[in-house]
C-alpha cells in the first residue's frame, strides 16, 4: 500500500517516485500548489476511499503522515469486514 501510494503522489507531482520520501515534507515539493492539494484528497478517495476534512489534511506534514491516515483507515475497515 505504501508504494502504491508513493507511486500515484509521484504521478500527480510530476516526478519520479523515487525521490518521494517519507520523512519528506509534502508541501515543500517544487510542484505542490492548490491542484496538487486537490488531487491529493481525490486519490486518496478514489484510489483507497479514505475522505479526509481539509482540517485534518492541514494537520499532516509529512508522506508518511499521509499514507498513516490511509492505512489507518483501509485498517479499520478491513477489521470491520
Amino acid at each position: 500500500m505504501e508504494t502504491k501510494f508513493i507511486d500515484l503522489l509521484a504521478d500527480i507531482l510530476s516526478v519520479d517516485a523515487n525521490i518521494i520520501k517519507l520523512h519528506d515534507k509534502f508541501r515543500e515539493y517544487t510542484n505542490w500548489d492548490s491542484l496538487t492539494y486537490l488531487s491529493v484528497i481525490a486519490m486518496m478517495d478514489e484510489e483507497f476511499d479514505v475522505q479526509i476534512e481539509s482540517r485534518e489534511f492541514k494537520s499532516l506534514v509529512y508522506v508518511e503522515d499521509l499514507i498513516n491516515v490511509v492505512s489507518k483507515t483501509c485498517y479499520a475497515f478491513a477489521t470491520v469486514v
